[in-house]
């Protein structure tokens, strides 16, 4: 199922977010929910919850009923998950950070499977990192040429993650889930990047706090 337009990028942010809300209806049973409970819980309006379904597929709200959950949920893991079929990632840097994110995907249900990892730092290869020896980065183009990853996940030093990025994008990597500290461009057409800011989450929260929000 294609979705009827569309779907800008602050549409597709809010995705993952009724698509755990709807999650945790279906767990407790509910079969449908309105326009106007769906904002109260996303905080934002039921105009704006249904300008969203319109840009996803065929989500048809019923008068005086409301939105089927499994509807949306089988639109929803349609689009955020595709066939079922796993996206294949590696990971650059294998620091604390780099174990922290590779416990992530390995053990969530999140679309992806973390076939590779690697760093630079000879005293780490061969250890291993969420079950999956690491690499030494000098080995990163037999193996692409060989598995044909389609995400990088970034945890390294911003000088790091700009040297790294078209290296990556001329093997075959289309994605970037980046955890540099600072919002990597990558000047290529077919590449699609997710900068991660942890730091951001925190200050937001800190903001909030102090100033009574």
């Amino acid at each position: 199922m294609q979705p009827s337009a569309k779907a800008s990028v602050p549409v597709i942010r809010r995705l993952p977010k009724y698509y755990r809300y709807l999650r945790s209806l279906k767990e407790v049973g509910i079969a449908s929910i309105s326009s106007r409970e769906l904002a109260a819980q996303m905080g934002t309006t039921a105009s704006q919850v249904r300008q969203d379904f319109n840009c996803i597929g065929n989500v048809n709200g019923r008068q005086g009923i409301g939105y089927s959950v499994d509807n949306l949920l089988a639109i929803l893991e349609r689009l955020l998950f595709g066939d079922g079929e796993r996206l294949p990632a590696i990971l650059i840097g294998c620091g604390r950070l780099g174990t922290a994110v590779s416990s992530f995907i390995t053990n969530n249900s999140n679309g992806y499977t973390l076939i590779a990892a690697f760093d630079a730092n000879s005293a780490l290869v061969g250890r291993p990192i969420s079950g999956i020896p690491i690499r030494h980065i000098d080995d990163l183009e037999a193996f692409c040429a060989q598995h044909h990853p389609q995400v990088a996940v970034l945890c390294l030093p911003r000088s790091g993650a700009q040297q790294i990025s078209g290296r990556l994008v001329d093997l075959g990597i289309r994605g970037f889930w980046n955890f540099s500290h600072y919002d990597l461009s990558v000047p290529y057409p077919n590449a699609v990047v997710e900068n991660v800011h942890l730091g951001d989450s925190l200050m937001s929260l800190g903001y909030r706090l102090r100033n009574g929000d």
